[in-house]
């Protein structure tokens, strides 16, 4: 899929949040700059979530119970070591019964399970500076 501004890139994860289902895990891929917290305040809303959907940087998790289904948004960019997320119950999330997107998820690879999906958001600069292609890959991530 392409979109040609922040509100396409808004509207395609509005989309994918209305069709999220309980136990699913996304992957959200791509440069910084590239457009992922505004996908994924998308997705939130999708899901029925209104209050304000931030990147959760400096907490690697934020937690929305407010939704049709229960969203843990994680942003996994300043783990230095992977065993940081048993401390949070990463497990008990991405086995859970809400929907988990995980920004940077590449860094913790080895803990992403093999039915988890992959969004990856791409740049093309030749294309526009909002341009974005948004690409989305079932199961064995990282492959």
């Amino acid at each position: 899929m392409e979109t040609f501004s922040a509100k396409e890139t808004f509207e395609a994860g509005k989309q994918m949040g209305r069709e999220a289902k309980a136990g699913e895990v996304y992957c959200l891929l791509g440069d910084l700059g590239v457009g992922k917290t505004v996908f994924t305040q998308g997705f939130a809303q999708g899901l029925g979530i209104e209050e304000p959907v931030s990147s959760p940087t400096f907490t690697i998790l934020q937690e929305y119970e407010e939704g049709r289904l229960p969203f843990y948004h994680f942003d996994v960019y300043r783990i230095s070591d992977p065993e940081e997320m048993d401390e949070i119950g990463f497990d008990d999330y991405i086995y859970g019964s809400g929907v988990c997107l995980v920004e940077w998820a590449n860094l913790i690879a080895d803990l992403i399970p093999p039915f988890a999906k992959t969004i990856c958001i791409e740049k093309d600069l030749e294309k526009g500076f909002d341009y974005r292609k948004i690409t989305v890959r079932e199961g064995d991530f990282g492959a």
